[in-house]
């Protein structure tokens, strides 16, 4: 007779935990990384690259600062109209007001769009930490924005400044030039970052986009129809205070003899933006997705 065998050794289940495992009864095979904000920002500049409203948004903002630059420029040169006293940076002015619509949609989108597809959720789940989706899309969208409107802001000053070389026009001075490149596109990525946030408080792109165009353009439109003696005041401070003067304000062209001035403007869109933040963080923190 043959005698019994001996049993093999079986292989330990793959479930098993190694020696000193924190996690009692199961081992991953993947190793596990703690995130970081890092991480955020890389998914959320992957996204805003690959959607296709960041390319079309952008695109037409170019042009809009860029073709109407231009032209504002060529138109100028024809009619000898410039002063030579003048800023001649101050042309561009038109460009960037058009321009600053598709920046507070962009700026909409990044977060609205997401709660209207539902991709929110996914997002959340992969990052549960909240605050820090927001903060890594504020991030990456005001470099973006800052980038593009100071590589368009720039390219229209060097163009029509060459442009009225000879018809008189002065040459700017160093700090005409900061203020009308630098100061624009911080001024205008602070207000397409406000229009992120709002879209975050309100989780609604039509809304959100409504209410930034409301907030851009209803000042100075309400402002223009207020005749009477006794809203003087009210007309003054909304002249002084919308945001196409403030705007003007950093080509030294302001719509009003009194108001902001220097680098108030942007002082004021990076107070009022800091509290909207802090609104649409503490409102993120109780939400439900």
């Amino acid at each position: 007779m043959s005698s019994p065998q001996t049993p093999m050794p079986q292989a330990a289940p793959a479930w098993q935990a190694a020696a000193g495992s924190p996690y009692p009864g199961y081992t991953s095979p993947i190793p596990v990384v703690r995130t970081h904000l890092g991480h955020a920002l890389a998914s959320e500049w992957t996204k805003i690259k690959s959607v296709r409203s960041t390319m079309w948004t952008l695109g037409v903002f170019v042009l809009l600062v860029v073709g109407i630059g231009l032209l504002t420029g060529a138109v100028v040169v024809g009619s000898s109209d410039f002063s030579g006293g003048e800023n001649p940076l101050s042309l561009g002015f038109f460009g960037l007001l058009l321009g600053s619509i598709c920046i507070i949609t962009l700026g909409v989108l990044t977060t609205a769009s997401e709660y209207g597809t539902g991709m929110i959720r996914t997002t959340m789940t992969a990052c549960p930490t909240r605050g820090r989706v927001l903060a890594a899309k504020a991030i990456v969208f005001f470099l973006v924005a800052f980038v593009v409107t100071l590589v368009s802001s720039a390219l229209v000053a060097f163009a029509q400044v060459a442009m009225l070389e000879g018809s008189g026009a002065r040459q700017p001075s160093g700090g005409e030039w900061f203020k009308a490149t630098v100061g624009v596109s911080l001024y205008l990525a602070l207000l397409g970052l406000l229009s992120l946030v709002i879209g975050s408080i309100l989780r609604h792109s039509a809304g959100a986009i409504t209410i930034m165009i409301g907030v851009v353009l209803a000042p100075l439109v309400i402002a223009l129809f207020m005749f009477t003696q006794s809203l003087e005041q009210v007309r003054t401070a909304l002249f002084e205070y919308s945001i196409p003067n403030q705007l003007s304000v950093f080509y030294s062209n302001s719509l009003s003899r009194s108001g902001p001035s220097g680098w108030d403007p942007l002082w004021i869109i990076l107070g009022v933006t800091a509290v909207a933040f802090a609104g649409a963080w503490a409102l993120l923190q109780k939400r439900d997705v």
